[in-house]
């Protein structure tokens, strides 16, 4: 049997624009699946309406598109796929892998934070749903970057939401359904999202869907050591400037600068990116950046970032 095409992902969520932070992320799967010859997928993660900003996604893709990261097939749009998140959720229930929880919050958190059984006073008229984890559910994994990963999800995590009390689908069910519809191989994403695998690894085990390869890349950080996500410093990238900016994303990833010597044109450059890429280079730790902290070769951030606008 031979091994099928690799394929990678990029799989924002629409709760603002594009920062330097998602944009490592979107380049550093992009090179891995292309320096392989293979595919990339796009994904729109807006399975939770509340977080979603109006205008996010369109915003997002169009940044994609300035940076010339191209991708494969149709963009796949998490609030579409309601359909497939239930028929799996069926299978989970039907096999007793996963029950109706009238637990609240506030008696989950009361019991310990980990839900290892239901200790709902009063049935609740808009229950969650729950994935069944049994004593003894360990997880190990061989992280792309990060070595070998193991996780008791039982005594770490507990019983986790697949459906949310107020009818949105959780995370971990929709990116499984997901990764396996896209026939996603690769997965590369930030390294925040590293304590979710294993959960993801139960569900695909569950549903008896492929296991893909797991890498998780360093997170931007500030120089209070904030994820640039959640940081001021989190300012939309300057997608008018492709060339400058990932040339610097590039230095980030641990690759070689001198790669992309003498290369102004940005599908020049993308394609000595591809050519050059060495897995073996990316970093294994957060990048701390901004305020007179940056490593050698390092962002900058106001080349990276649009400036504020004035008020």
């Amino acid at each position: 049997m031979t091994s099928p095409i690799p394929c990678g992902r990029f799989a924002p969520s629409p709760t603002g624009l594009l920062h330097a932070g998602s944009l490592l992320a979107a380049f550093g799967s992009w090179l891995l699946a292309r320096h392989h010859g293979g595919l990339w997928r796009l994904r729109i993660e807006d399975v939770d309406p509340p977080r979603t900003v109006a205008g996010a996604a369109q915003s997002q893709l169009q940044a994609l598109a300035a940076f010339g990261l191209d991708h494969d097939g149709e963009v796949l749009w998490q609030s579409a796929r309601g359909e497939a998140y239930q028929a799996a959720l069926d299978v989970l229930l039907a096999s007793d892998r996963a029950f109706v929880c009238h637990c609240s919050r506030s008696e989950v958190a009361a019991s310990g934070g980990i839900h290892h059984r239901c200790v709902a006073r009063q049935p609740r008229p808009d229950p969650a749903v729950r994935f069944r984890v049994p004593a003894g559910s360990v997880v190990q994994f061989e992280d792309g970057l990060r070595g070998l990963q193991t996780q008791d999800v039982h005594a770490e995590v507990g019983d986790f939401v697949l459906r949310r009390a107020d009818g949105c689908w959780a995370y971990q069910l929709a990116v499984v359904v997901d990764d396996a519809a896209q026939g996603v191989t690769e997965v590369v994403r930030g390294a925040d999202l590293l304590d979710s695998t294993a959960r993801q690894i139960l569900l695909q085990q569950a549903l008896g869907l492929p296991v893909p390869r797991y890498w998780h890349l360093p997170l931007l950080l500030d120089a209070p050591g904030h994820k640039l996500s959640k940081s001021l410093a989190a300012l939309p990238v300057d997608s008018s400037r492709p060339v400058p900016v990932l040339r610097q994303l590039w230095q980030l990833l641990g690759q070689a600068p001198t790669a992309l010597d003498g290369i102004d044109a940005l599908p020049a450059l993308l394609a000595a990116a591809r050519q050059a890429f060495d897995p073996a280079r990316l970093p294994r730790s957060d990048i701390l950046i901004g305020a007179g902290l940056p490593p050698a070769g390092a962002l900058s951030v106001p080349m990276l970032q649009n400036p504020l606008s004035p008020t």
